[in-house]
């Protein structure tokens, strides 16, 4: 039997694993309030995106206390290299060279960052050259 791929999350979800992520395993009551102090959400709604989470396999449910606490079943680093993957596809065809050349050219770039590109850019081509 395959692997089925991991479930891409909705905007809603993506910001519950982001709590999950960030402070770990957490009841439905503390991911609403964290969720809360930046936009209003319901208690059951948070419930209820909880839930469909757990179905699709991007959390899973401690139900051995009477709180239920949920925790993230996928890997940060994961979620957003498949989140990445769908949104330089959907909006720069695929093109990596189109998404940085658009990025770098809309905001100031700080010395620090151009540094940190150069670097990871060193980084890539040395893994390049030894892989050949």
């Amino acid at each position: 039997m395959s692997k089925s791929p991991p479930a891409k999350p909705t905007e809603s979800e993506l910001e519950i694993l982001h709590v999950l992520w960030q402070h770990g395993p957490s009841t439905v009551r503390f991911v609403n309030d964290y969720l809360s102090e930046k936009r209003e959400i319901g208690y059951t709604t948070t419930l209820k995106l909880l839930q469909l989470m757990l179905d699709k396999g991007l959390v899973l449910r401690d139900d051995d206390s009477k709180t239920h606490v949920y925790r993230a079943a996928v890997r940060q680093e994961e979620t957003q290299g498949l989140l990445l993957d769908r949104f330089l596809d959907a909006t720069f065809g695929g093109s990596a060279l189109k998404m940085v050349m658009q990025a770098l050219g809309n905001r100031s770039t700080s010395q620090e960052e151009l540094n940190q590109i150069r670097h990871l850019l060193d980084e890539i081509e040395n893994q390049n050259d030894s892989a050949q």
